[in-house]
């Protein structure tokens, strides 16, 4: 068996990230719909701002894997 570079960890992780924080995405689209339905629309619209914080973030993410070489073949991270 052979040990994983740093670099190959990071093309591993990065997908994952990337998921979770889409995962993520989707409760917040909830929750700020749901804050602004119940009259709160200063707290719904900063959900809306990290909400675009957050795909910068995921842009960036993609980015960076893209720059690696992409995801690495036949690794697929599941919770």
């Amino acid at each position: 068996m052979t040990k994983k570079t740093d670099l190959e960890k990071l093309r591993i992780l990065l997908p994952h990230w990337l998921e979770h924080s889409h995962s993520h995405q989707e409760e917040f689209q909830k929750w700020a719909k749901i804050a602004e339905q119940e009259g709160e629309a200063a707290a719904a619209s900063e959900i809306k701002k990290a909400l675009e914080a957050m795909a910068a973030a995921d842009t960036a993410l993609k980015k960076s894997l893209e720059i690696l070489g992409g995801q690495i073949e036949g690794h697929h991270h599941h919770h």
